[in-house]
C-alpha cells in the first residue's frame, strides 16, 4: 500500500503540516468560485451537478453576485483574490462580459472554466476586452473518447478550437484539464504529444470520483494499477520538461508527493477557497457535492460566514473515522479532499491506499 515515504519527504510533510495549520488560522480568501449557471450544452457522464440544457434553476443575476464581491472587497487584496466563473457551462450566459467588466473595475482578476463549445474568436476577444485573465479548458482525450465523456459530438472540435485561440494569444494564461478514465488511459502518451502540438504548456490530470452521474458508469473508474500507472506517467512527463503537468489536488499520494505536482497535498477548500453556488449557497470548492454548505447569500452575510463558519473544513478531526481511523499518515492527509466525503462524512476514495507499489 502506497509508495514509501522517505525521511527527507517526511520532514517536508511535517514542515508543510505546520504551515497548513497557520493557513487555517489565517484563512485568507484567495479564490472565489461563482457557479453562475447550471445550464450546460454538454451532457457529461461524470457531471456531479447533474446539469441540463434547461434546468429549472434560473441563473443568478450578476448584481446578486456583485453584492458578495463588494462585501469582501474591504477585507481582501483584490489583486490577490481570484474569481472564477464556473457552471454548468459558464459561456451559455450572454452577460459574462458585463460581470467580468464589473470585476475588472473593482480590480479583481477573473477567469473561466469552460468546455469550449461557446468560444469562438469573437467571443474570446469580447471576454479579453472585459478583463479575462485566465481560462481552463476541458479536453479528455481524442475525439471519440472526449465526445463520449462529454455527451456532445461537437465537443472535441470546439474544445481544440478554443485551446488554439488561447495558445495564439500572447501572454494569455490557460491550462487544459483531462479526466482520465478507461477510455483514454491507454493513449496518454499520444495525447500528450497532441497537446504539445497545439500549443498547450500547462496540463492537469484528474481522476473521476464516484459521485453524481459518475457513480453509475464503471468505465469512468480506473483500477488501482492503472491509477498508479497514471502517477508514473505524470512523473515521467514532469522529468521530460516539455509540458508542465500536475496531478490535481485530489488526495494525498504518499511517496509520490512533490513528484507529480508542484506542491505537497493540501485541500484548500474552506481555508483559502470559497464558492457561491447557483442557488446562493455559500460553499467551498464547487466540486463538493455533499451537504457542507455554510449558509446562503440571500440570508447570510458572506464575509461573516467566511470568518465564523467553515468549521468542518478547518478542523477535519471528524474525518478520522472508517479507513482513516488508524491511518499513520492522517496528519498529512487530513482525510483527503473534502469533495471525496459524502453527507455522513464517509470517505469515498483514498488515493494513498490505491497506490499499488
Amino acid at each position: 500500500m502506497g509508495k514509501k515515504i522517505g525521511f527527507k519527504k517526511r520532514l517536508q510533510l511535517e514542515l508543510f503540516r505546520r504551515y497548513q495549520d497557520t493557513k487555517i488560522v489565517e484563512h485568507q480568501l484567495s479564490t472565489l468560485f461563482w457557479e453562475c449557471t447550471l445550464r450546460c450544452n454538454a451532457a457529461c457522464l461524470h457531471c456531479g451537478s447533474d446539469c441540463k440544457a434547461s434546468p429549472e434553476m434560473k441563473d443568478m443575476p450578476v448584481r446578486d453576485f456583485l453584492t458578495v464581491v463588494d462585501s469582501i472587497a474591504p477585507h481582501v487584496d483584490s489583486h490577490k483574490t481570484f474569481i472564477i466563473f464556473t457552471g454548468g457551462e459558464c459561456l451559455v450566459r450572454k452577460d459574462l462580459e458585463q460581470a467580468g467588466m464589473e470585476l475588472h473595475k473593482r480590480e479583481f482578476p477573473w477567469g473561466i472554466v469552460t468546455n469550449g463549445i461557446g468560444l469562438d474568436k469573437r467571443r474570446f476577444e469580447s471576454l479579453l476586452s472585459s478583463g479575462m485573465h485566465t481560462a481552463t479548458v476541458s479536453l479528455d482525450g481524442f475525439k471519440d473518447e472526449h465526445n463520449w465523456l462529454r455527451g456532445n459530438p461537437i465537443c472535441f472540435d470546439k474544445a481544440v478550437n478554443a485551446i488554439e485561440l488561447m495558445a495564439a494569444e500572447k501572454d494569455f494564461i490557460f491550462d487544459v484539464v483531462t479526466c482520465v478514465n478507461q477510455k483514454n488511459f491507454s493513449r496518454l502518451e499520444e495525447f500528450k504529444e497532441f497537446l504539445i502540438s497545439i500549443g498547450v504548456k500547462d496540463w492537469r490530470i484528474f481522476t473521476i470520483f464516484p459521485v453524481g452521474r459518475a457513480a453509475n458508469v464503471p468505465e469512468l473508474q480506473l483500477s488501482n494499477e492503472q491509477f498508479t500507472d497514471v502517477l508514473r506517467f505524470i512523473k515521467r512527463t514532469r522529468e521530460e520538461g516539455r509540458i508542465k503537468l500536475n496531478f490535481a489536488c485530489e488526495g494525498f499520494l504518499g511517496g509520490y508527493e512533490m513528484e507529480v505536482r508542484d506542491t505537497l497535498f493540501q485541500c484548500s477548500a474552506g481555508i483559502s477557497i470559497a464558492s457561491v453556488l447557483s442557488d446562493g449557497a455559500i460553499s467551498a470548492c464547487p466540486s463538493i457535492r455533499a451537504n457542507y454548505h455554510q449558509g446562503n447569500i440571500y440570508k447570510d452575510d458572506f464575509w461573516k460566514v467566511w470568518n465564523e463558519g467553515f468549521g468542518e473544513y478547518r478542523d477535519r478531526s471528524w474525518a478520522k473515522q472508517g479507513i482513516c481511523a488508524d491511518c499513520k499518515v492522517f496528519k498529512y492527509c487530513r482525510g483527503n479532499g473534502m469533495h471525496l466525503h459524502d453527507d455522513n462524512g464517509r470517505l469515498l476514495v483514498c488515493h494513498y491506499n490505491r497506490i499499488t507499489e
